[in-house]
């Protein structure tokens, strides 16, 4: 039996060389939502006529005319789809009584069939038109246990007699097949031309159904001109890509918080954080939502009892709920977070078979949570809700209280921003706002992580990108030629890197690249490389460990490991240049560059488009030891170990590389920067020996253990998210600090401010910080104690806001406000410290940084850790520091000032020279 949409398409296509339609009858087209649903025959207009399903353990197959079902031209076709909802070959077919010549069609071809007013036992397919009212009930049992249905009809003549309005609720035969995704609508279908496809065909992007959608959206924002999501949560966005899938509230940057979908003969609203749930603030809401979820079914409302404070709100408003574990048969509408999937095939039959579905909850939690798998795929509420064409994105939205959204805000949704963004490529024209554009490239790249193997609807658009940027060739983006964040190019990007992510062989992308943004001529060889890498991590976060090897753009690497290995937390990425650039105005490189999956199996395929140094992550805390890690169809790349790699090893590598990125390391930093750069570099040793000398002095007034638990991180990159350099791991810098990185004698008499700075940033700690005012004061601690202690650079020549006119400038000017603490901060907030240090040493500060690590319960508002780090101060140098502080407009308490009082009086306070106070 075929079970899956290939292998169905396959068996229902078997012989069929053409297309012999009925002249006669004029067909809908046919709508296609969720994860089963498939065409079988497509126009040249792109309006699907034939379509098939599955559902519970059978299947379907939906003809846009019942006259279809009678013609002997199509006879080919009706026994191949005869053959395929058969449960087994000699299950006998029915045939309600309104196709009787249907009977005669199938006998003439040798196939037994009989009339039957119904669906019954032990009938393995029911042939039926789809206008029978009191059939519904029955065929969707009939099909849920095993059976077979054979459906066909039209519906533009029924919503002329109806309503256009309530074809896709209300006819008769969207109450049976659009259980398995598949609707019939009022539009007509174009009979000209067809072509018999090899393959499943292409699902069409177009949405059509915007009037019904519309009239949801007023019902559901019924009575309301603000929707007010402060609800004490941080929201997720959502991903609105579903056909009958609606947005209903969003900010001005078309972000979703609230959503709704039809689905079956369901529907669902979706809430981006569950706080939103039980708010009263969002009482209105809530009760058009129930009440529309409802619909005219009569029932309760199953509140699950994660939100037992929504139970009550619909309670005052006399709705009939209840408290319930989890979903019971005899509600209409069911309430509950999105934190679990434990019942998501139950949910999603409940709500393909009319049940009303209210759910919450954001993925940002998750995903911090779970780095290197896809909230998209992974996150147990988009287990669920996928199915709906709904998704909670890990992304973050910034609470607030909302007007309700405009019709013309409410009317951006995803396949149909991508339905114009295809115009747009194809023939230059369509209407797509460059909001709309920015919007489409990150919700397309969210969309391609959502799992598409054997899901026809999203092969489907995957085939169409494919085709869409192997036509229009990717724009050459580099510093020399940027891009703008809201245009084509930058959405082509976007869609682009992660179509590769998703799987794809995006090798054809790569080769149109033109200006790259890691060229290299080097050819990867298909003998597998084995590199030993160190599986054990002592530190506090993930660490890269190098393997030496680079991944061209567009081509795949087989990546194998032993049982043990897989079973550990291990990943891989490809690439280092790891800054997100989405929210950038003008792009030199694409938005993400990197790629980044988890090694949960023996054997795993990693592509990225762009190419990049091969990492494998270990997690903190593993003691996995020596790991073995084969890699096939990567190249080397220059790599140099203080320590470990020979002079003659070091030239013959760099010189004969033509990997784009090389490294050089040592135990405790890693340098990342173009190899161009790294051929001028004779000798690495004394460089990274200095390096050394530095990243021990950082330890030493860090009180950190030395060698460093992982080694630190610098990467050179085109273009980065923030500043001129930014902290993190790894630490990015600009290509025009990469010279200042790997040139000793420069760094011996000039220095390095800025790479030490950012040093200086990552050893920061909550406890004795207090930002805003030190988050750039307290780092270049760091940048004095090296420049001085190893570089042997005096303050005043490190950095030119540190000569003396300067510094007793910045006192006079802050003196001269009061000492506002809004204004102390960066150079002026620095000052303080230095006046401690060069009254006092190095060594208070080292010792209250090893002391603060042992402190436990510190306080988290500025003011308690100001007057905790006055206390610890002056009791580790013994003398009385509130005069000091004070002085410089610290809030420091009494109980802190008496506790001190008994401490000797600090002379020496440089403060008294502006202030001449000491108690």
């Amino acid at each position: 039996m075929a079970t899956t949409s290939d292998a169905a398409f396959e068996a229902l296509m078997n012989g069929v060389t053409s297309w012999d339609v009925p002249e006669g009858p004029i067909p809908s087209e046919l709508l296609l939502i969720g994860e089963a649903a498939f065409p079988v025959m497509v126009n040249d207009k792109g309006q699907v006529l034939i379509a098939a399903s599955f559902y519970g353990q059978g299947r379907l197959v939906v003809m846009s005319h019942e006259g279809y079902l009678l013609h002997a031209g199509l006879a080919p076709f009706l026994l191949n789809a005869v053959g395929w909802l058969r449960s087994s070959p000699g299950a006998p077919i029915g045939v309600h009584p309104s196709l009787a010549s249907l009977v005669s069609l199938l006998q003439d071809s040798g196939v037994e069939a009989q009339i039957e007013p119904e669906p019954r036992e032990p009938l393995g397919v029911y042939c039926t038109s789809a206008y029978n009212n009191t059939l519904p009930a029955r065929l969707v049992q009939f099909v849920k246990r095993g059976g077979g249905l054979l459906i066909g009809g039209q519906a533009w003549y029924w919503a002329s007699q109806h309503g256009r309005d309530k074809v896709l609720s209300s006819f008769p035969g969207n109450q049976v097949t659009s259980m398995a995704g598949v609707y019939f609508t009022d539009i007509y279908g174009d009979r000209n031309q067809f072509k018999v496809s090899r393959k499943v065909p292409k699902i069409p992007l177009h949405v059509r159904c915007g009037e019904q959608l519309r009239q949801d959206q007023q019902q559901l924002l019924e009575g309301l001109s603000e929707l007010d999501i402060q609800t004490g949560g941080v929201p997720s966005q959502l991903l609105v890509h579903g056909t009958l899938a609606f947005p209903l509230g969003l900010d001005a940057s078309l972000n979703c918080f609230l959503a709704a979908a039809h689905y079956g003969r369901g529907r669902v609203v979706l809430a981006a954080h569950e706080g939103m749930l039980c708010a009263p603030k969002m009482e209105l809401f809530l009760l058009n939502a129930v009440r529309w979820l409802a619909g005219d079914q009569k029932g309760k409302i199953g509140v699950n009892t994660s939100l037992k404070d929504l139970h009550p709100l619909l309670l005052k408003h006399g709705l009939p709920c209840k408290l319930e574990s989890h979903l019971t048969g005899d509600v209409c509408v069911y309430c509950c977070k999105a934190y679990s999937d434990k019942e998501a095939k139950e949910l999603q039959e409940f709500v393909a078979e009319g049940g009303g579905l209210l759910i919450g909850g954001q993925a940002w939690w998750w995903a911090s949570q779970n780095p290197g798998r896809s909230a998209l795929a992974a996150f147990p509420g988009n287990v669920v809700l996928n199915h709906f064409g709904l998704s909670i994105l890990p992304r973050t939205l910034s609470p607030g209280c909302f007007p309700v959204p405009t019709p013309e805000m409410r009317s951006y949704h995803f396949r149909k921003a991508m339905s114009e963004f295809q115009t747009v490529l194809n023939h230059g024209g369509g209407n797509l706002e460059k909001s709309s554009l920015a919007k489409l490239g990150a919700d397309g790249a969210a969309f391609l992580q959502i799992p598409a193997q054997g899901v026809p609807a999203y092969v489907s658009l995957h085939r169409l990108l494919r085709k869409m940027l192997r036509r229009s060739g990717l724009p050459a983006v580099s510093r020399q030629n940027p891009v703008a964040s809201d245009s084509c190019a930058a959405t082509m990007l976007c869609l682009a890197t992660e179509l590769a992510h998703s799987g794809t062989d995006c090798s054809q992308l790569a080769q149109g690249l033109g200006t790259r943004t890691c060229p290299s001529r080097v050819q990867a060889s298909e003998d597998p490389v084995t590199v030993e890498i160190n599986g054990t991590n002592p530190g506090d976060g993930d660490s890269w460990v190098s393997t030496g090897l680079y991944l061209l753009e567009g081509q795949n690497a087989e990546i194998s490991l032993s049982e043990a290995a897989a079973s550990a937390g291990l990943k891989v990425q490809i690439g280092c240049h790891t800054d997100d650039l989405t929210k950038a105005s003008k792009l030199s490189r694409a938005p993400v560059v990197t790629h980044q999956c988890c090694m949960d199996k023996t054997q795993r395929s990693v592509s990225c488009l762009w190419g990049g140094l091969l990492y494998v992550i270990v997690p903190k805390g593993s003691q996995l030891g020596p790991v073995s890690v084969t890699i096939k169809r990567a190249v080397p790349a220059p790599y140099y170990k203080l320590g470990k790699t020979s002079l003659e090893e070091w030239r013959s590598c760099v010189q004969e590389n033509l990997a784009p990125w090389g490294e050089l390391a040592t135990d405790n930093i890693i340098l990342t920067v173009p190899t161009a750069n790294l051929r001028a570099l004779e000798d690495p040793a004394p460089l990274l020996r200095l390096w050394d000398e530095m990243l021990q002095a950082v330890s030493r007034l860090a009180a950190q253990p030395f060698p460093f638990r992982r080694p630190e991180r610098i990467v050179a990159d085109v273009q980065i998210s923030n500043g001129w350099m930014h902290s993190g791991y790894p630490i990015m810098c600009h290509l025009e600090s990469v010279k200042e990185l790997i040139d000793e004698t420069a760094m011996r008499s000039s220095g390095l401010w800025g790479p030490i700075h950012e040093l200086g940033h990552n050893q920061q700690r909550h406890g004795w910080e207090f930002p805003p005012h030190t988050t750039e004061a307290t780092c270049n601690l760091w940048s004095v104690y090296v420049h001085e202690m190893v570089l042997g650079i005096p303050r005043a020549r490190a950095h030119p806001a540190l000569s003396p006119a300067e510094r007793e400038k910045r006192i006079k000017a802050h003196l001269a406000k009061g000492a506002p603490l809004c204004d102390w901060n960066v150079w002026t907030a620095l000052e303080t410290y230095l006046q401690l240090q060069e009254a006092f040493g190095w060594e208070p500060f080292i010792g209250l940084f090893a002391e603060y690590q042992t402190f436990s319960g510190l306080p988290k508002d500025n003011a308690s850790k100001m007057n905790l780090w006055v206390k610890k101060f002056s009791e580790k140098v013994q003398k009385n520091l509130v005069p000091f502080f004070e002085a410089w407009g610290w809030p420091v308490q009494r109980e802190v000032a008496e506790s001190l009082a008994c401490l000797p009086c600090w002379q020496e306070n440089p403060m008294r020279v502006y202030s001449g106070t000491c108690r």
